[in-house]
């Protein structure tokens, strides 16, 4: 359940009205909130605030908070469309998701909304108790401090968002909490997948796309309701066609598999346009290997963009490895469902394919990239080891044949030994 709620939470984080409209209801809750302290004793205990004071104050709120707004998401749509020219659309859900610069735009718009309700309620005549103006008095300046302080903030935060350093950074923890994740539950709560026996049905997904998320407590109800085995055949990010499986079903029992049971196990398969972070490590390592192609294009020609990607990659390979080391006893929790690991070669074509094809013809790139290919070949795992012998092989091959200088070449050999 918390993973299906955590999978929903992050997607509305994705949506920019959600904050606002969040704060914009609990402001107009506060100004009408006020007037009921009228209906108390303690108006006697506190100061008597002039009506003008605070109809001044909540007037100059209302006229720049909506400049302000304004101009936050000036800011923020210059930012977005930065980050994609710069870095790659696919990580447009991460900064659109800044926690920072939705929390600005609430404030500035919830603010504005504030200001105009308390400000048409004071002049007429709601707040008529000395209880009421001196708590909306004190309720407005509270607000102008959580603006100001909000702004400040958010200063700061908007001269590095959309920027490529920051970006990546984003796509760093966004791959790295997924590969936390999965290495927790490796197989997602499942058990080792098996070869399918004679007799297993297929079942399709609604829709054209990629797996975003599958629901693999739902899996285990329908399952165990109807005497089944599920095996997995779609992980999160697998893209699925009408006529590629997204699960199989083998009976414990004779007989063919439900209309019903069908429906059910596909609806466990949330399948949408795009891929997204929460279930898929491998779409972190897609998305920077795109922003170090695209630094190697020639209209960016930015080989050291590259070469801090490879450090990133780098990074999260060495936490998958330890993850795996400390994970490998993940609790079963649900025996009915069968799900297959990741697979690390996939994992390295996702992260070094295209750098190496990209970056074959400069040299700086190709030795870091075969450096960080030779520290991964020694954290002790043997599937990691040959994968990165492997793909260094390729890079060598591909060097090769881009670079002409029989120094740099002479370099690039020397550099990739360990994998010959």
């Amino acid at each position: 359940m918390w993973d299906y709620l955590s999978f929903i939470i992050n997607r509305f984080r994705e949506r920019l009205w959600i904050k606002p409209l969040i704060v914009c209801v609990l402001s107009i809750g506060a100004v009408f909130l006020a007037n009921l302290m009228d209906m108390t004793e303690f108006g006697r205990f506190l100061p008597e605030i002039s009506k003008e004071s605070t109809e001044t104050l909540l007037k100059i709120m209302a006229s720049s908070m909506l400049m302000m707004a304004t101009f936050a998401v000036a800011s923020m749509v210059a930012a977005y469309a930065s980050a994609s020219r710069s870095a790659t659309p696919r990580s447009f859900p991460l900064i659109v998701g800044d926690d920072l610069s939705q929390n600005a735009l609430s404030a500035f718009i919830g603010t504005f909304i504030y200001s105009v309700v308390a400000l048409v309620a004071l002049m007429n005549g709601l707040y008529g108790g000395r209880t009421s103006q001196f708590i909306l008095f004190c309720l407005t300046i509270v607000v102008l401090a959580v603006v100001i302080i909000t702004f400040i903030r958010w200063v700061d935060n908007i001269a590095r968002l959309g920027r490529l350093g920051h970006t990546i950074d984003q796509v760093e923890a966004a791959a790295a909490e997924a590969i936390r994740k999965r290495q927790s539950a490796p197989r997602l709560g499942g058990v080792a997948a098996f070869s399918l026996p004679d007799g297993s049905h297929a079942v399709f997904g609604k829709g054209i796309g990629y797996v975003q998320r599958i629901d693999t407590a739902a899996l285990q109800a329908r399952a165990a309701a109807s005497q089944l085995r599920i095996v997995v055949a779609a992980l999160p990010g697998t893209f699925c066609t009408p006529n590629r499986p997204v699960a199989w079903v083998v009976r414990e029992v004779s007989g063919g598999v439900s209309d019903e049971d069908a429906e059910a196990i596909a609806a466990a398969f949330k399948i949408g346009g795009s891929r997204v972070f929460d279930q898929d490590p491998r779409f972190g390592l897609v998305v920077l290997s795109e922003i170090a192609s695209r630094a190697l294009s020639p209209a960016v020609n930015d080989p050291g963009t590259a070469i801090g990607v490879t450090g990133t990659l780098v990074r999260l390979f060495a936490l998958w490895n330890e993850g795996g080391k400390t994970g490998g006893g993940a609790t079963v929790q649900f025996d009915r469902v069968a799900v297959p690991e990741l697979s690390v070669a996939d994992m390295f074509d996702d992260a070094f394919t295209g750098i190496a094809r990209d970056g074959a013809g400069v040299v700086e790139v190709v030795v870091r990239l075969l450096k960080a290919l030779e520290s991964l070949a020694a954290t002790g795992d043997a599937a990691m080891r040959d994968n990165a012998q492997h793909h260094a092989r390729l890079a060598l091959v591909r060097a090769e044949t881009a670079l002409n200088i029989p120094d740099d070449l002479a370099t690039v050999r020397a550099v990739a030994t360990f994998a010959l």
